[in-house]
């Protein structure tokens, strides 16, 4: 049956609302399969009628739409046009509603500051005219090692407004991990803070940064933002300026008249050796497919609200300051973390903050599980309407808690995969599909995604690669000072084919769903399954608050599964928890995929947006060097971690 496990369909209510409905309608589209086909048939004249729908404000008109003549890993969208981030966020809406709210922030303290569009434009041109002032040009790199707060995403804009180029750094990364980065990019201009909060226990940045700045043999002007305004702040006279005074003595600077192809931000992911890539996107290519995101799949509008539990240092941040105000709705931030002090706090951020739409990860959502949903239900949630989820594959156990326990089967999970490099997201479920559990919908509006096999041909009802067949306009333009190793990441397994490294599959209703990345592949006897279908057997268990599967070496059968689980006790358990495990993944999956070895650890370790990183995991059981832990909230977790003997 085609309905056959759908458990949600939008109402007419819902339906009347609907952002994609309404581009639906204007173009006379009958169906949203039909829209989905046209779009990616016709990719050009999709993303156009897109910029006219969401009356993007280029100042420039472009010439054209695409212009792929270098073929598609390495495209022009909009060629020729001039379109400025910070006016499609921030100046059209403050000269049509200035004192409609713009932005909302809350600090792990409970205090609030909230930003109108008419102060957030003023904030954000002085902060570009003291950017200016601080030495920044176009087409330099700024850097922001910031908490999660309203400064942050007031430096974003005025980078792109002056057409500087914007580095968010994670701001749990110690100094060795942002040296790396200011060494690669060496920024003129570097902002930061005094400090912050996290669990209620200070973080020392400015010093952090001071650290990073000398290793990384840089010599900024640093910005420093008195973020918990402390006394003792170390300060180099010469070099650092105050953030507050900075802005209060700037002139108001209006936008640049920047390139549709100009960089506008420089994005770092962490690599297996030690050495991030700096992923390039550019003014018009990302605010377009992000504010299209935002319209589309969230159906963010004026008067809508959208938080995303991230930092500005992970793609979902900017991802969120863009798909949210480029709508010309307010967005809501938060510096601290989503369980602190109690398991409420974050369904309480809902309530306080009026929030529509709520990001979160699976990770997150099996952390708080065994909490119990009695935390949500005594938040008001008649705010929200949708929940949005990225990071990693789901497990059906927390999804269906999210959904059933604390969304009461009237919220839709809006499920979303892509990434850094691809700037947005290749595959998305939007609720005029319907929304089966776990499944990530189908290919998000404008991107021709598929699954192929090892020989490169299409499969259905069967794992394969997720590949794109098109260019869009959000894909990186490249690695910083580093086009080879991009096209060779990306592009090299079949001809103009982004081959992303994600096992994909399509069932026989259409709905797609990830298994993990390719190279986390397990091959137990020449049997391959992904780590998420052993995960999810394992942390169906009530006692198990998160699992993590990888392949380990064996003599005979050539791989073997390890398995690491964390208990919801962490003193209970032991060897019959452990063996009450193995057996529910032969009862899920058969004997083949006995586990060798489980292992229960106090826990796994995590970056900060809650990805589980099964690489680091198997270096440690195979003892060899886990390579970059920089992107880690919890690198103790990684000693607890012991080479296996199988």
């Amino acid at each position: 049956m085609a309905e056959q496990g759908i458990v949600w369909r939008a109402d007419e209510e819902y339906l009347s609302r609907s952002r994609t409905a309404e581009f639906m309608d204007i173009h006379g589209i009958r169906s949203y399969e039909e829209l989905v086909r046209r779009s990616v048939e016709d990719i050009e004249w999709f993303w156009d009628e897109v910029v006219a729908y969401l009356e993007i404000p280029f100042h420039t008109p472009y010439r054209t739409t695409l212009d792929d003549s270098r073929g598609a890993a390495l495209p022009r969208w909009f060629a020729d046009g001039g379109v400025n981030l910070s006016e499609v966020c921030v100046d059209r809406w403050a000269d049509e509603d200035p004192h409609r709210t713009a932005l909302i922030a809350e600090r792990e303290d409970g205090t609030q500051h909230a930003y109108t569009f008419k102060r957030l434009l003023e904030s954000v041109e002085r902060a570009a005219g003291a950017l200016h002032r601080a030495g920044a040009s176009k087409g330099d790199t700024v850097a922001v090692y910031l908490p999660m707060g309203p400064e942050g995403i007031i430096a974003m804009l005025a980078a792109a407004r002056i057409g500087a180029v914007y580095v968010p750094i994670f701001s749990g990364f110690g100094a060795e991990a942002v040296a790396s980065r200011l060494e690669d990019c060496r920024p003129p201009v570097v902002i930061t803070a005094d400090g912050y909060t996290r669990r209620g226990n200070p973080v020392a940045m400015k010093e952090l940064a001071d650290q990073a700045i000398e290793m990384a043999g840089v010599d900024p002007t640093v910005l420093v933002v008195s973020y918990l305004g402390r006394t003792d702040t170390p300060w180099t006279s010469e070099r650092d300026l105050s953030w507050e005074q900075a802005l209060e003595s700037a002139e108001r600077r209006p936008a640049a008249a920047t390139g549709s192809e100009d960089p506008v931000m420089l994005a770092y992911t962490s690599g297996t050796t030690g050495k991030p890539k700096g992923v390039v996107h550019v003014q018009g290519g990302l605010t377009v497919k992000l504010a299209q995101e935002g319209a589309f799949q969230c159906d963010i509008r004026p008067g809508e609200r959208l938080m995303w539990m991230t930092d500005m240092g992970w793609i979902m941040g900017p991802w969120t300051v863009i798909a949210g105000l480029g709508n010309g709705a307010s967005i809501g931030c938060y510096d601290g973390a989503p369980d602190y002090p109690t398991p409420a706090r974050i369904w309480r951020l809902v309530e306080s903050m009026g929030i529509t739409f709520l990001g979160v990860s699976p990770t997150l959502i099996r952390a708080l599980q065994p909490h119990g949903a009695h935390h949500a239900a005594a938040a008001d949630l008649s705010t929200l309407r949708g929940l949005g989820s990225t990071g990693e594959p789901w497990n059906p156990a927390p999804w269906w808690w999210l959904f059933r326990d604390v969304g009461g089967e009237r919220i839709p999970i809006i499920n979303i995969s892509g990434g850094t490099e691809v700037g947005a997201c290749l595959l998305s479920v939007n609720t005029l599909q319907g929304i089966k559990p776990t499944s990530l919908g189908g290919p998000a509006l404008g991107m021709a995604v598929d699954v192929y096999d090892q020989e490169g041909r299409p499969v259905r009802n069967e794992v394969g690669e997720l590949v794109c067949t098109k260019t869009w306009p959000a894909v990186t333009r490249g690695f910083w000072q580093g086009e080879e190793r991009y096209l060779e990441t990306y592009w090299a397994r079949w001809p103009d084919i982004w081959v992303h490294g994600d096992w994909a599959s399509i069932d026989e209703d259409g709905f797609w769903f990830l298994h993990g990345r390719s190279d986390d592949t397990l091959n137990v006897a020449g049997k391959r399954i992904g780590p998420a279908e052993i995960e999810s057997a394992v942390v169906a268990h009530p006692e198990v608050v998160m699992a993590a599967a990888v392949g380990v070496p064996h003599p005979v059968k050539g791989e073997v599964i390890a398995v690491y689980a964390v208990p919801t006790d962490p003193a209970g358990g032991g060897e019959e928890l452990a063996a009450e495990l193995s057996e529910a993944v032969v009862g899920n999956l058969g004997k083949a995929f006995r586990p060798a070895a489980v292992r229960l650890v106090a826990d796994l370790p995590r970056t900060r947006s809650a990805k589980i990183m099964r690489r680091v995991i198997r270096a440690r059981a195979l003892g060899r060097p886990p390579g970059d832990l920089t992107s880690l909230e919890n690198p103790d977790a990684v000693e607890a971690i012991h080479p296996l003997e199988i």
